[in-house]
């Protein structure tokens, strides 16, 4: 019932017609069979003679069946059925759509252009003008505006360049244009949103209301958007929290931690309460996996709001040590600096000075080495540092057992320092009883030599156990640690120096330190007064790319109160070095932009629907197709029954079938086309032999059926270009299996890379080389853009591992010169669905094939670029150039095809000039 109810007609009085087949199969069934020819002498006439009354033959039951079959398709497309119908277009006057296109529409961006399309093909059906309006201001800085009133096919077009943006949306301005914007009253509106209510949706709608009636696309509950939250270092590692607009039912998702150059770190699950808005987890990693840690992200959600970039707040740890004593100066190797300073050196940035002046300077982390009392000055530029993140780490001493202050995780005993092994004392000195699982140390090896002569006692309290990290062997605290505002306070209640204990003269003391610098939030250098200029920026999807070019840079000291938008779009500001972040999640949750909340009930003269799971189907030209069939089959039928191919001979038959077979080409074309195109998949020995008899191009299948069919239809749409451009009509594409298939029958092989693909085997290499060596050319693809600031994404890592055991000649960038710029059209540059990175060949060496690159190495998608529904219309948007972007990578693609069938002809063509010269002579 699903289904049925997903179809609907646009001429629905076409179904009257069913009723007026019974009196088609009356018709049908009283029709005389055509009279037999039969060879006999006239005579017998005059023998036979005898006056009876004829009736007329009955026709058989199975072309009857036959024609009344023709007869409901051609009725039933008439009545034009639609599967999945969009949005009704009731009034008479051209079409408005106002869309969202903010960070809360990446997530089911799919289902608004399935939307989009099908409002674009009824549209074009009734012949409606269009105007566009999206609802975010635009990468150039600019307030949303309206579009002039165009056909359907531009605005279908423009539309495909609209693609989310990494900020919210302004509804306001959005108004203010429609203010603007001259409509007819007749028009209709199509508002598709993003489900989120800003506080300015309902003004929004009362403006749309003026012009007419409303209809709002909207998000199912389940399908809002999610928020990723920025983490909080813990003792055990990250806390990470994401946050959903709605409660709902329980769910698993997954947490994904990247490193700077796009390597999977670790992969934790996100679980969302049965009606809960949160899901929490804990990322833990080793100190030296943590510092490499650049991105969080939520899987499967496409969104810039599911992203949190990290910087050095979370990797860089500045650390600042303050000693009490002179021993410094007059015993070196008996200091306290003197050991912690070599135990942090090799994974810290170490600073020395006063309690004033290092905090002036920035720090993730303060020791203090006895020091017993702080001033008051100090405690009151210590306090509020710690209350912000700062993980202050005292150590005792002969000072500290005098007595502190209350900047200590738990009380001290005053004068409360113990001694083991003394002269007058029957105790030895203690070990350490191993880690407790909940101690920040957990996990570390205790070593059997590690012994504590002397330490400060705590005063005990109901809560001292929880506050304790490492105990002596007697149960006694030698750590222990407390929460302050969101930085920590840890007190080691021995010296820093072996005076009181061996600790500081083993490897535990330097892991020790480790964990308690991993467990600071970091700092990312003085944010006071620099203005830190935009690095790189996420778009709407959540991929780092170059900053729009409205970005500005914003002074250190106001990132976090900053609002993301087109002058400051979430991604990273700084440099390469000193990198600082703005999440689009945190901007969401500050001062300036109140947290948005799900949309509630709409005015009651609003219509609403939610966005179509698929694109429209149009079912007319299919019934054609299947009726014109069946009616060759009846004429075939009728032919036969009359004689007439009986008294034909089989050339004269098939001369007169021809034009008729001809004809029905282009019906059974459509009825086995596929929206993408479907391209013979069986590598057997008849597609062998029909690949040796024509020219046809091959794609490398994946273990994707998505990616498979973009690179079918991708060589489709360029052959089609190429058989309306040139004099090359390839046949249609087919899909190799690099590991079993013969590739020698085809000129030219589309390779999409994945970062999942399997690596080839010893036998593939060995196919593939052969390939090569015998003048063949693969275009390898990693479509991946070519990745944000030049870092190797995870494609190209793994194109360099399939390339590697090739020993192919160094690579280099497309000459300005090459033959690839000039095999056909002249190209400066080679883009496809995805522009701005580099495209790779050989270097020129006319020792090695001629001189002509066997492997092409882009990043452009170009395949996505290419592809077309069959009827012309592109399925993927061109970005950011739109529909003159397509052209200049369908002029590449032509190009491509001409370099790999023609070699370096127009190369030759450098020295046409010389030839003529010599020739004058």
């Amino acid at each position: 019932m699903s289904a049925l109810a997903a179809l609907a007609f646009v001429a629905p009085w076409w179904l009257l017609a069913l009723a007026g087949l019974p009196i088609l199969y009356w018709l049908l069934r009283v029709t005389p069979p055509a009279p037999r020819l039969t060879r006999f002498p006239a005579i017998r006439l005059l023998f036979a003679l005898k006056p009876k009354e004829e009736t007329p033959a009955q026709t058989p039951w199975w072309l009857l069946l036959l024609r009344l079959l023709i007869a409901t398709l051609i009725i039933l497309a008439l009545a034009h059925p639609l599967l999945n119908p969009g949005t009704r277009l009731e009034r008479p006057g051209p079409l408005l759509l106002v869309i969202d296109d903010g960070w809360a529409s990446a997530r089911n961006w799919l289902a608004r252009q399935n939307t989009l399309a099908s409002l674009f093909d009824r549209a074009e059906r009734e012949q409606r003008a269009v105007m566009l309006l999206a609802t975010a201001p635009q990468l150039g800085g600019e307030p949303p505006r309206t579009s002039r009133l165009m056909r359907a096919a531009d605005a279908r077009g423009a539309a495909a360049a609209i693609e989310p943006k990494p900020w919210p949306v302004d509804r306001d301005a959005a108004r203010a244009a429609l203010d603007a914007a001259e409509l007819a009253d007749d028009a209709n509106i199509v508002y598709l949103a993003d489900g989120l209510d800003d506080g300015r949706l309902i003004p929004l709608i009362d403006g749309l209301q003026r012009i007419g009636p409303v209809d709002v696309v909207r998000e199912d509950v389940g399908e809002l958007p999610r928020l990723l939250l920025p983490p909080i270092a813990e003792a055990a590692g990250l806390a990470v929290t994401a946050m959903r607009f709605t409660a709902g039912p329980p769910g698993v998702s997954s947490l994904r931690a990247l490193a700077d150059d796009g390597r999977l770190l670790a992969r934790e699950e996100l679980r969302w309460p049965e009606n809960g808005r949160e899901a929490k987890t804990r990322v833990e990693l080793p100190i030296e996996l943590r510092n490499r840690l650049a991105r969080l992200e939520i899987e499967g959600e496409a969104s810039a709001g599911a992203v949190v970039l990290l910087d050095e707040r979370w990797r860089r740890r500045p650390v600042g040590l303050v000693a009490s004593g002179s021993l410094e100066k007059r015993q070196p190797l008996l200091a306290d600096i003197y050991y912690l300073e070599r135990a942090l050196t090799p994974f810290v940035d170490l600073r020395f000075g006063a309690v004033a002046e290092l905090l002036q300077r920035g720090l993730a982390v303060l020791v203090l080495a006895d020091i017993g009392r702080l001033s008051d000055e100090e405690h009151a530029a210590i306090e509020p540092w710690v209350r912000k993140g700062g993980v202050l780490v005292r150590f005792a001493g002969p000072r500290s057992a005098q007595g502190t202050d209350d900047l200590v995780p738990v009380p001290l005993r005053t004068g409360g320092d113990r001694a083991f092994g003394g002269a007058m004392s029957w105790e030895q000195p203690v070990g350490l009883q191993p880690f407790e699982s909940s101690s920040l140390f957990a996990g570390l090896a205790v070593p059997e030599d590690v012994r504590v002569v002397r330490q400060i006692l705590a005063e005990p309290s109901l809560d001292l156990a929880e506050r304790t990290w490492a105990r002596l062997a007697d149960g006694t605290p030698l750590v222990t640690a407390d929460r302050r505002g969101d930085g920590w306070l840890v007190m080691m209640h021995t010296t820093a120096n072996p005076e009181w204990s061996s600790l500081p003269i083993s490897g535990l003391f330097v892991e020790m330190l480790r964990r308690l610098v991993g467990l600071s939030q970091g700092v990312a250098g003085d944010p006071s007064e620099a203005v830190l200029p935009p690095f790189a920026a996420l778009d709407g999807f959540g991929r780092l790319q170059a900053p729009p070019p409205a970005a500005v840079g914003i002074e250190g000291a106001r990132l976090a109160e900053t609002s993301a938008g087109p002058r400051h779009p979430p991604g990273y500001y700084g440099n390469e070095t000193t990198r600082r972040t703005l999440n689009l999640s945190a901007a969401l949750l500050g001062p300036q932009a109140p947290l948005p909340k799900p949309m509630a009930e709409l005015p009651g003269s609003v219509t609403t629907s939610f966005y179509l799971g698929a694109r429209e189907v149009d079912f007319k030209p299919w019934l054609l197709a299947a009726a014109l069939a069946l009616g060759l089959v009846d004429l075939l039928i009728a032919l036969a029954l009359r004689g007439i191919i009986g008294r034909l001979s089989s050339r004269s038959a098939a001369a007169a079938l021809a034009p008729l077979l001809a004809f029905g080409a282009p019906g059974a074309a459509l009825a086995q086309q596929t929206p993408l195109g479907q391209a013979a998949a069986a590598h057997d020995d008849d597609t062998a032999r029909a690949s040796t008899l024509t020219t046809r191009f091959a794609f490398v299948r994946t273990n994707s059926g998505e990616i498979d069919e973009i690179s079918a239809a991708g060589l489709a749409g360029l052959g089609q270009m190429l058989s309306k451009r040139t004099t090359i009509d390839p046949a249609p594409p087919v899909g190799v299996d690099v590991e079993h298939d013969e590739l020698a029958f085809y000129p030219l092989i589309y390779w999409p890379v994945l970062p999942e693909a399997p690596r080839p085997s010893a036998g593939a290499l060995a196919r593939i080389a052969q390939f090569l060596r015998q003048g063949g050319m693969i275009v390898f693809d990693t479509r991946d853009g070519g990745g944000a600031t030049g870092a190797t994404t995870q494609a190209g890592v793994r194109l360099r591992e399939i390339l590697r055991p090739l020993n192919l000649p160094a690579l280099t960038p497309v000459p300005a010169d090459h033959v690839l710029t000039k095999s056909f059209y002249l190209l400066s540059e080679f883009p496809g669905r995805w522009a701005g990175a580099p495209v790779w060949v050989e270097q020129a060496d006319d020792r090695i094939n001629d001189g002509v690159s066997s492997v092409i190495i882009g990043a452009h998608d170009w395949a996505a670029a290419w592809a077309n529904d069959g009827g012309g219309k592109p399925l993927f948007a061109a970005v950011p150039g739109g529909e003159a972007q397509r052209e200049i990578a369908v002029r590449f693609g032509v190009n491509l095809v001409m370099y790999a069938l023609t070699g370096n002809y127009k190369a030759d063509q450098v020295h046409v000039e010389a030839i003529l010269d010599r020739l004058r002579r």
